[in-house]
C-alpha cells in the first residue's frame, strides 16, 4: 500500500465484522509497533493480544461500563447539543461509539496497550500508531479508546493479571477487525485553518483548500 495513502485512510473504524484477524496478521501489526521510535529507547510497553472470546467478552463489558461513565461525565449533554446544532458530523461520530460499545464484547480482536514511565505517552503513543497503519495495510480496522483506562482502570488490570506493584497502566485499547464501512479520506478543515507561520496567527502563505492526497494520486 502507498504510504499517503495508509496515512491519509488510516481512521477510527469501530464498526467491524466477527471474522478473525490471521495470526500472521496479527503478528506483523505487533512487530511494526514496537519499531516506533521510544524515549532513551527504554521500550516500557507492553502488549496483550487478546483473541480468545470470553476474555474479550470480560474486556468489552468493562468497556461498556467505562463508557457510560463517560457519556454520564466527560461528555454529558455532547449528544444533546450535536443534534441541537444540527451537527450531523458529530452525531455520526457518537452513533459509531455506541455501536463499539454495544459491541466491543463481540469483536475478533483486542489489543490492551500497557506503558510504564511514560507519563505524556510520547513514547506509546507513536507505538500504537505505528500498529493502526500496519493493521490498515492489511485491511484492518482500528479503534484507539481510553474509556478503560481513565474509568474502569484497575478492574480491567485486575481481569488481565497486568501488574500493578511493577507500574505498568493500562494506556488504551485498541479493537480491530475487517471493516463493514468504507476506507476514505477523514473530513477534516483545510491544512490553513490550523498551521501558523512562525508566529501565532501568522498565515502560512498556502493555498492549501483540500487534502493534498486523494485516491488515483501517485
Amino acid at each position: 500500500m502507498d504510504l499517503y495513502e495508509a496515512l491519509y485512510t488510516t481512521r477510527a473504524m469501530r464498526r467491524v465484522s466477527t471474522e478473525p484477524v490471521p495470526e500472521d496478521v496479527i503478528q506483523l501489526m505487533l512487530d511494526a509497533a514496537i519499531r516506533a521510535p521510544s524515549g532513551s529507547n527504554m521500550q516500557n510497553w507492553r502488549w496483550l493480544v487478546i483473541t480468545d472470546p470470553e476474555k474479550i467478552a470480560t474486556v468489552g463489558h468493562l468497556y461498556a461500563e467505562a463508557f457510560d461513565m463517560g457519556m454520564k461525565t466527560v461528555y454529558a449533554g455532547a449528544k444533546e447539543r450535536a443534534e441541537a446544532a444540527g451537527d450531523q458530523q458529530s452525531l455520526r461520530v457518537q452513533s459509531s461509539s455506541q455501536w463499539l460499545r454495544d459491541n466491543m464484547a463481540n469483536v475478533p480482536l483486542l489489543v490492551v496497550v500497557c506503558d510504564r514511565n511514560d507519563p505524556t505517552g510520547s513514547s506509546i503513543y507513536p507505538a500504537i500508531w505505528n500498529l493502526m497503519l500496519a493493521a490498515r495495510g492489511q485491511g484492518v480496522g482500528t479503534t484507539l479508546t481510553t474509556f478503560s483506562s481513565h474509568f474502569r482502570h484497575d478492574e480491567t488490570r485486575e481481569a488481565l493479571g497486568i501488574p500493578a506493584e511493577k507500574g505498568w497502566r493500562v494506556s488504551a485499547i485498541i479493537s480491530c477487525g475487517y471493516p463493514t464501512g468504507k476506507w476514505g479520506v477523514a473530513a477534516r478543515g483545510p491544512v490553513t485553518d490550523v498551521v501558523f507561520r512562525d508566529h501565532w496567527d501568522n498565515p502560512t502563505g498556502w493555498d492549501v483548500a483540500g487534502p493534498l492526497w486523494s485516491a488515483g494520486s501517485k
